[in-house]
């Protein structure tokens, strides 16, 4: 079973999200991606300031395996991106929780987090994939 962090929030896409301010979110991938990803070997993300809309593809995350998109668990401004990523696209493998996340949002409004899914809702949906 993969590691689910109890104080995140999750999409059925397999992102994950923290609040880390008032109004900003970080986002990054889960374990459970990053695993069914393999060796990643490439990151590439937003421009800062960036406007998304929920579920709209944000960055592309390249592995030995494929290419894959990553999606907007909500609406906001790119507010960050882990720059670190460019030299050590790695990390989204070994730190998915860490220091492997991908972007921060500005988001409008908070309480779309409700939305997303908890760690147990999540944890349900990577059983049923397993």
């Amino acid at each position: 079973m993969a590691n689910v962090p109890t104080e995140l929030k999750y999409t059925k896409d397999h992102e994950w999200v923290q609040q880390t301010g008032a109004d900003v979110v970080r986002v990054g991938i889960t374990e459970f991606a990053q695993r069914q990803l393999g060796d990643v070997v490439f990151v590439e993300l937003p421009d800062k300031g960036r406007v998304l809309e929920a579920g709209d593809p944000f960055a592309s995350i390249e592995s030995v395996k494929a290419v894959s998109e990553v999606y907007a668990p909500l609406s906001g401004t790119v507010s960050a991106c882990n720059d670190e990523l460019d030299a050590n696209a790695e990390l989204v493998n070994d730190e998915p929780y860490g220091e492997g996340w991908l972007i921060d949002i500005k988001i409008g409004d908070k309480r779309r987090l409700d939305g997303l899914l908890t760690a147990a809702e999540y944890e349900e949906l990577v059983r049923e994939a397993e």
